[in-house]
C-alpha cells in the first residue's frame, strides 16, 4: 500500500510559501495538501495552521464544512488571530451560502455575518494599534448585509442552521 513521503523539516519555509502561491493560483486543494504535510512534520505549526484553516475556508463554495476550521480555531495561540479567523470562518461562509443561494440564505447568512462581526469585536479590541484588519472586515460584512439585503430570522422561527463557537 502507497504511504504519504514525510518533507523535510528544512523545507517547510519553501512549503509555506507554496501554499500562497497556491492560494493565489485558486488551487486550495493543493494548498491544504502542503498544509497537512507541513502538519505531519510540525503539528503546532502556527502559521500552517492558519493556512490550513484559510485553505479549507477557500472550499466553502464546493461543500467543505465549517466543523474542520472551527475546530481548527483551539490550535491558534494567538487569541487575536484566534477571533480574526473565527471571523473568517463565519463570513466566509456567508459569503458561500449567498452564492450557493441555499434556501433561507438571507436569514443563514445574515447569521453568519452577525457572528463574524462579533468576532471582528472582539479581534479589534485584542489589535494593535496599527492594525485595522478586523474593521475593514467588519465594515465588509456590514456592506455584505445591506449590499443583499440579508434580514434577521424571524422571531418564531428560532431553529439556527448551527451554532456559533465561543
Amino acid at each position: 500500500m502507497l504511504q504519504l513521503k514525510k518533507i523535510k523539516k528544512e523545507a517547510i519555509p519553501g512549503a509555506l510559501d507554496k501554499i500562497d502561491r497556491y492560494r493565489l493560483l485558486n488551487d486550495p486543494v493543493e494548498a491544504e495538501s502542503i498544509c497537512r504535510d507541513i502538519l505531519i512534520i510540525e503539528p503546532d505549526n502556527q502559521d500552517a495552521i492558519v493556512r490550513l484553516i484559510l485553505t479549507l475556508t477557500d472550499q466553502f463554495h464546493r461543500g467543505v464544512s465549517t466543523k474542520e476550521p472551527l475546530s481548527l480555531i483551539a490550535k491558534v495561540k494567538n487569541k487575536y488571530q484566534c477571533e480574526y479567523y473565527k471571523g473568517i470562518i463565519y463570513e466566509r461562509q456567508a459569503k458561500a451560502s449567498i452564492a450557493k443561494g441555499m434556501t433561507d440564505y438571507k436569514h443563514n447568512a445574515y447569521e453568519w455575518l452577525e457572528d463574524a462581526m462579533e468576532a471582528f469585536e472582539k479581534a479589534d479590541k485584542l489589535s494593535p494599534p496599527d492594525n485595522s484588519d478586523a474593521i475593514l472586515r467588519w465594515n465588509a460584512c456590514l456592506r455584505t448585509i445591506e449590499k443583499y439585503h440579508l434580514t434577521e430570522r424571524p422571531a418564531e422561527a428560532t431553529n439556527r442552521l448551527y451554532m456559533p463557537l465561543e
